[in-house]
């Protein structure tokens, strides 16, 4: 039966910039990245916490898909913190604006949004 989530993929428009944005700002661990020639296209692997879980893909003109919390299918990525201000406040220093901090009215833990280089929500959440 299914024991957990094996990794994610994301379709990026410009490749450099949202490498630079997951590795560089968000701080997640290259573990491989290649060419795949006869696609054009790159597959960067991201670790995240020690777990492999994030592929970024690029192709040559991928068509635009609407991306907001509420629309069809996928809502957005949540990273598990342990301090979502300190976070966050780490992203806006960085360049990223996150979203004012809310709490969760079931759990009551913090939580904020951001987007990524292709405005894909991204969450923050407490541990």
């Amino acid at each position: 039966m299914l024991k957990r989530i094996h990794h994610v993929a994301i379709i990026c428009s410009d490749y450099e910039r949202s490498k630079d944005f997951y590795v560089n700002i968000l701080g997640l661990t290259v573990v491989q990245e290649v060419y795949r020639a006869e696609r054009k296209s790159y597959k960067l692997d991201l670790s995240v916490g020690g777990l492999y879980q994030i592929e970024l893909f690029s192709f040559e003109n991928p068509p635009v898909r609407p991306s907001r919390p509420e629309s069809r299918g996928l809502r957005h990525l949540a990273f598990e913190v342990d301090d979502v201000a300190a976070v966050a406040a780490t992203l806006n220093s960085r360049g990223v604006k996150t979203e004012a901090i809310r709490i969760d009215e079931y759990t009551g833990k913090q939580f904020t949004f951001f987007s990524d280089p292709d405005g894909l929500p991204l969450e923050l959440y407490q541990s």
